[in-house]
């Protein structure tokens, strides 16, 4: 299977400049739950996100670490959205972990008002903690009327980052 360079250049773009990804993780029961929160990331494969291990999402993770997420711009116009979908596995960063991670997932330029979490701020008696996902697959929307890779119908084709 090849994978076109245009289609990943289009992932890229997405993952870079938007800021939130809607998070699936599953609940105790099977059902689905989906969840927003503020992403950094590196190299495509990697992507941290600071969150409460009370929140349900956080639990889920720790119990079933398979996640999907995507990342899309809700701004678009109709007919012109563009998203990314993501299959990873996901888990809270380990204590002994957190200094490199804290400097990977915030080493880059964040959106001000960000904060730059360091280790001490997610780990003993802090409320929250940082998790990590490390991306398994990638795909992205194709609108039905794309003119080079339109089938009719919206669908999803699996791009390489």
């Amino acid at each position: 299977m090849t994978f076109p360079d245009d289609l990943a250049e289009m992932a890229r773009g997405v993952l870079d400049t938007n800021r939130y990804l809607t998070l699936g993780t599953t609940e105790p029961d099977g059902r689905p739950r989906v969840s927003p929160v503020y992403f950094t990331h590196v190299d495509y494969r990697t992507f941290y996100w600071v969150s409460s291990p009370r929140a349900q999402h956080s639990a889920n993770v720790a119990d079933r670490p398979e996640v999907a997420f995507v990342v899309y711009d809700s701004t678009a116009q109709i007919g012109a959205g563009r998203a990314v979908y993501v299959g990873a596995t996901a888990a809270q960063v380990p204590a002994d972990q957190l200094a490199a991670a804290c400097d990977e997932a915030f080493a880059g330029a964040v959106d001000a008002g960000v904060t730059r979490f360091r280790p001490e701020d997610v780990s003993g008696d802090a409320d929250l903690r940082l998790y990590r996902a490390r991306a398994t697959s990638w795909e992205v929307h194709i609108r039905g009327r794309d003119p080079v890779y339109g089938t009719g119908v919206d669908t999803r084709r699996e791009v390489r980052l």
